[in-house]
Protein backbone atom coordinates (compact mmCIF):
# COMPACT_ATOMS: atom_id res chain seq x y z
CA UNK A 1 0.00 0.00 0.00
CA UNK A 2 1.51 3.19 -1.02
CA UNK A 3 4.31 1.58 -2.92
CA UNK A 4 5.38 5.11 -4.41
CA UNK A 5 9.07 5.40 -5.57
CA UNK A 6 10.12 1.14 -4.36
CA UNK A 7 11.90 2.26 -1.40
CA UNK A 8 10.77 -1.10 0.14
CA UNK A 9 9.34 -2.62 -2.70
CA UNK A 10 12.33 -3.25 -5.01
CA UNK A 11 14.62 -4.71 -2.58
CA UNK A 12 12.14 -7.47 -2.03
CA UNK A 13 11.83 -8.09 -5.44
CA UNK A 14 15.33 -8.57 -5.67
CA UNK A 15 15.43 -11.10 -2.85
CA UNK A 16 12.52 -12.93 -4.75
CA UNK A 17 9.67 -11.96 -2.98
CA UNK A 18 6.70 -11.45 -5.60
CA UNK A 19 5.67 -7.92 -5.03
CA UNK A 20 2.37 -5.85 -6.49
CA UNK A 21 1.76 -2.21 -4.88
CA UNK A 22 -0.95 0.05 -4.55
CA UNK A 23 0.15 3.54 -5.13
CA UNK A 24 -2.53 7.11 -6.26
CA UNK A 25 0.90 8.65 -7.30
CA UNK A 26 0.98 7.89 -11.12
CA UNK A 27 4.35 10.07 -10.80
CA UNK A 28 5.76 8.35 -7.97
CA UNK A 29 5.47 5.32 -9.57
CA UNK A 30 6.88 6.61 -13.24
CA UNK A 31 10.08 7.10 -10.99
CA UNK A 32 9.78 3.31 -9.81
CA UNK A 33 9.36 2.13 -12.90
CA UNK A 34 12.83 4.64 -13.98
CA UNK A 35 14.85 1.83 -11.12
CA UNK A 36 16.34 -1.35 -12.29
CA UNK A 37 13.91 -3.86 -11.35
CA UNK A 38 10.74 -1.22 -10.88
CA UNK A 39 9.27 -2.18 -14.07
CA UNK A 40 8.73 -5.61 -13.17
CA UNK A 41 6.23 -4.70 -9.91
CA UNK A 42 2.91 -4.69 -10.62
CA UNK A 43 1.14 -1.74 -9.47
CA UNK A 44 -2.27 -0.59 -9.62
CA UNK A 45 -2.88 2.99 -9.56
CA UNK A 46 -5.69 3.83 -7.10
CA UNK A 47 -6.62 5.35 -3.20
CA UNK A 48 -5.22 2.59 -1.11
CA UNK A 49 -7.73 2.76 1.05
CA UNK A 50 -10.23 1.21 -1.63
CA UNK A 51 -8.28 -0.07 -4.81
CA UNK A 52 -7.82 -3.71 -5.22
CA UNK A 53 -4.94 -6.00 -6.34
CA UNK A 54 -5.25 -9.11 -7.37
CA UNK A 55 -4.78 -11.25 -4.45
CA UNK A 56 -5.20 -12.99 -1.91
CA UNK A 57 -1.40 -12.02 -0.26
CA UNK A 58 0.75 -13.20 2.37
CA UNK A 59 1.86 -9.64 3.50
CA UNK A 60 0.64 -6.22 2.90
CA UNK A 61 2.47 -3.20 4.76
CA UNK A 62 2.04 0.71 4.78
CA UNK A 63 5.28 2.48 6.16
CA UNK A 64 6.68 5.35 6.70
CA UNK A 65 3.93 7.15 8.71
CA UNK A 66 1.98 6.50 5.29
CA UNK A 67 -1.56 5.75 6.96
CA UNK A 68 -1.62 9.21 8.20
CA UNK A 69 -1.79 9.95 4.50
CA UNK A 70 -5.94 9.24 4.73
CA UNK A 71 -6.61 12.18 6.41
CA UNK A 72 -10.17 11.28 8.06
CA UNK A 73 -11.24 8.23 10.54
CA UNK A 74 -13.69 6.97 7.91
CA UNK A 75 -10.43 6.46 5.13
CA UNK A 76 -8.38 4.90 7.59
CA UNK A 77 -11.33 2.21 8.36
CA UNK A 78 -11.27 1.80 5.31
CA UNK A 79 -8.10 0.76 4.65
CA UNK A 80 -7.96 -2.17 7.03
CA UNK A 81 -11.09 -3.42 5.67
CA UNK A 82 -9.29 -3.03 1.92
CA UNK A 83 -6.41 -4.73 3.24
CA UNK A 84 -8.06 -7.52 4.92
CA UNK A 85 -10.12 -8.34 2.05
CA UNK A 86 -7.23 -8.70 -0.16
CA UNK A 87 -4.97 -10.89 2.48
CA UNK A 88 -5.06 -14.81 2.39
CA UNK A 89 -5.63 -16.60 5.83
CA UNK A 90 -3.00 -15.95 8.36
CA UNK A 91 -1.96 -12.97 6.38
CA UNK A 92 -0.35 -10.15 7.75
CA UNK A 93 -0.74 -6.55 7.60
CA UNK A 94 2.31 -4.48 8.39
CA UNK A 95 2.05 -0.61 9.81
CA UNK A 96 4.85 1.97 10.27
CA UNK A 97 3.75 5.03 12.46
CA UNK A 98 4.75 7.80 14.72
CA UNK A 99 2.96 8.59 17.81
CA UNK A 100 2.06 11.92 18.07
CA UNK A 101 3.97 14.13 20.59
CA UNK A 102 1.06 16.13 22.20
CA UNK A 103 3.38 15.98 25.12
CA UNK A 104 5.39 18.55 23.79
CA UNK A 105 2.30 20.61 23.30
CA UNK A 106 1.77 23.13 26.24
CA UNK A 107 -2.15 24.32 26.48
CA UNK A 108 -3.36 26.20 24.13
CA UNK A 109 0.01 25.48 21.67
CA UNK A 110 -1.24 24.01 18.59
CA UNK A 111 2.31 24.25 16.72
CA UNK A 112 5.15 22.23 17.17
CA UNK A 113 8.23 23.90 14.97
CA UNK A 114 10.54 20.94 13.56
CA UNK A 115 13.67 22.80 11.39
CA UNK A 116 14.88 26.39 12.05
CA UNK A 117 17.35 27.71 9.20
CA UNK A 118 18.93 30.58 7.60
CA UNK A 119 16.57 30.08 4.79
CA UNK A 120 13.79 27.94 5.86
CA UNK A 121 11.36 26.79 8.29
CA UNK A 122 9.40 23.18 9.22
CA UNK A 123 6.61 22.75 12.07
CA UNK A 124 3.52 20.89 12.64
CA UNK A 125 0.13 22.17 13.28
CA UNK A 126 -2.28 19.37 15.55
CA UNK A 127 -5.42 19.89 15.82
CA UNK A 128 -6.73 17.59 18.96
CA UNK A 129 -10.30 17.50 18.64
CA UNK A 130 -10.20 16.32 15.29
CA UNK A 131 -6.36 14.10 15.27
CA UNK A 132 -6.01 16.51 11.61
CA UNK A 133 -2.60 17.40 11.79
CA UNK A 134 -0.04 19.53 8.58
CA UNK A 135 3.21 19.98 8.09
CA UNK A 136 4.01 23.13 7.02
CA UNK A 137 7.64 24.17 4.88
CA UNK A 138 8.46 27.47 4.09
CA UNK A 139 11.72 28.26 2.46
CA UNK A 140 13.65 31.36 0.79
CA UNK A 141 14.54 30.78 -2.75
CA UNK A 142 16.69 33.69 -4.42
CA UNK A 143 14.51 36.36 -2.30
CA UNK A 144 11.34 34.83 -2.56
CA UNK A 145 9.19 32.86 -0.22
CA UNK A 146 7.78 29.69 -1.22
CA UNK A 147 5.28 27.54 0.79
CA UNK A 148 3.98 24.16 0.97
CA UNK A 149 1.21 22.42 3.65
CA UNK A 150 0.65 18.79 3.58
CA UNK A 151 -2.15 17.29 5.33
CA UNK A 152 -2.70 14.06 7.79
CA UNK A 153 -4.53 12.70 10.13
CA UNK A 154 -2.60 10.88 13.22
CA UNK A 155 -3.74 8.13 14.93
CA UNK A 156 -3.22 6.10 18.17
CA UNK A 157 -2.03 2.84 18.69
CA UNK A 158 -5.43 1.53 20.60
CA UNK A 159 -7.42 3.19 17.58
CA UNK A 160 -5.45 0.89 14.89
CA UNK A 161 -6.10 -1.84 17.31
CA UNK A 162 -9.59 -0.97 16.95
CA UNK A 163 -9.75 -0.41 13.24
CA UNK A 164 -7.93 -3.68 13.06
CA UNK A 165 -10.41 -5.33 15.00
CA UNK A 166 -13.52 -3.88 13.18
CA UNK A 167 -11.86 -5.03 10.07
CA UNK A 168 -11.65 -9.31 11.35
CA UNK A 169 -7.50 -8.50 12.40
CA UNK A 170 -6.21 -9.76 15.71
CA UNK A 171 -2.65 -7.80 16.97
CA UNK A 172 0.04 -10.09 17.00
CA UNK A 173 3.06 -7.67 17.49
CA UNK A 174 4.24 -4.21 17.89
CA UNK A 175 7.22 -2.74 18.65
CA UNK A 176 9.48 0.67 18.85
CA UNK A 177 11.18 0.26 15.33
CA UNK A 178 12.04 -2.17 13.18
CA UNK A 179 14.77 -3.93 14.89
CA UNK A 180 11.96 -4.88 17.04
CA UNK A 181 12.65 -3.14 20.39
CA UNK A 182 9.76 -3.39 22.94
CA UNK A 183 6.92 -0.63 22.47
CA UNK A 184 6.95 1.40 25.96
CA UNK A 185 5.19 4.80 26.71
CA UNK A 186 8.28 6.31 25.62
CA UNK A 187 8.27 5.34 21.62
CA UNK A 188 7.93 8.11 19.70
CA UNK A 189 6.79 5.52 16.38
CA UNK A 190 5.93 2.24 16.43
CA UNK A 191 5.82 -1.22 14.04
CA UNK A 192 2.47 -2.41 14.66
CA UNK A 193 1.52 -6.20 13.02
CA UNK A 194 -1.65 -7.84 12.36
CA UNK A 195 -2.94 -11.22 11.71
CA UNK A 196 -6.07 -12.31 9.48
CA UNK A 197 -7.42 -15.17 11.47
CA UNK A 198 -6.48 -18.60 9.81
CA UNK A 199 -9.87 -20.20 10.76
Amino acid sequence: MGVGTGRVALPLARRGVPVHGIDLSRAMVERMRAKPGGDAIGVTIGDFATAKAEGPFSVAYLVYNTIMNLTTQEAQVACFRNVAGQLAPGGRFVVEVLVPELRRLPPGQTVVPFHVGPTGWAYDTYDVATQATSSHYVRIVDGRGEYRSIPFRYVWPSELDLMAQLAGLRLCDRWDGWTREPFTSESRQHVSVWEKPAD
